[in-house]
């Protein structure tokens, strides 16, 4: 009888696998004006790649360079927090590396 060991995962190593491709000037999330704070909290929490922040000298802020582009903040935030959210253009953002 075989005993399986637990699989260790480091999922930033894997991310960091990825391959971006950023459109500075065309950004494909769009934060609304004035964001809804609670909310913002809440995309914080939740976005897997860890792209919306809040910090001390800049309350809220996105950095959509690093986007998985899975639609969770469209879903969440639309609205109240997301003012637009659309795939980046052609050749532009995530090509995943691995899985």
């Amino acid at each position: 009888m075989s005993t399986l060991k637990p699989i260790t995962v480091n999922v930033d190593a894997y991310l960091g696998l990825n391959k971006y491709e950023v459109d500075e000037g065309n950004p494909h999330i769009e934060v609304a004006p004035e964001p809804e704070t609670e909310l913002f909290k809440e995309l914080v929490r939740i976005c897997p790649a860890g792209l919306y922040k809040m910090d001390g000298d800049q309350p809220m802020s996105v950095d959509f360079a690093g986007c998985l582009e899975c639609g969770t903040c469209r879903i969440v935030g639309a609205g109240a927090i997301i003012a637009s959210w659309r795939y980046p253009s052609a050749t532009m953002g995530i090509e995943y590396r691995y899985g």
